[in-house]
């Protein structure tokens, strides 16, 4: 009876790659599966030193000189590290400077 032997890929075993050679992803795949979409007319922020949290609802207030309340329901809370929020920052400042650069000035 004849012997087969491996291939010679299969001999050798597989060296794992140094730090500096791991390669890294060249895309991120966005997974909108479980994505829901929710229209907010208002934010707030507080934070802690371990979190940030961003608070989004809808005004639900039609008439504001008649002296009641302003009605906020409030629909998402998100809460971000301080480093996410700060990437957030980022990104928010360079997109809101560019919607102006097409569209003018945001007077808040």
């Amino acid at each position: 009876m004849a012997v087969k032997s491996a291939p010679p890929e299969a001999a050798t075993p597989p060296v794992a790659p140094t730090p500096a050679e791991t390669p890294r992803p060249s895309t991120v795949q966005w997974n909108d599966k479980n994505m829901a979409t929710h229209f907010a007319n208002v934010v707030n922020v507080q934070s802690t030193r371990e979190q940030v949290d961003l608070f989004f609802g809808t005004n639900q207030t039609w008439n504001v000189t008649d002296g009641t309340a302003v009605s906020v329901d409030l629909t998402n809370r998100i809460i971000l590290t301080p480093f996410a929020a700060k990437r957030l920052l980022t990104v928010l400042g360079g997109v809101l400077r560019e919607y102006e650069s097409r569209h003018g000035s945001l007077q808040v």
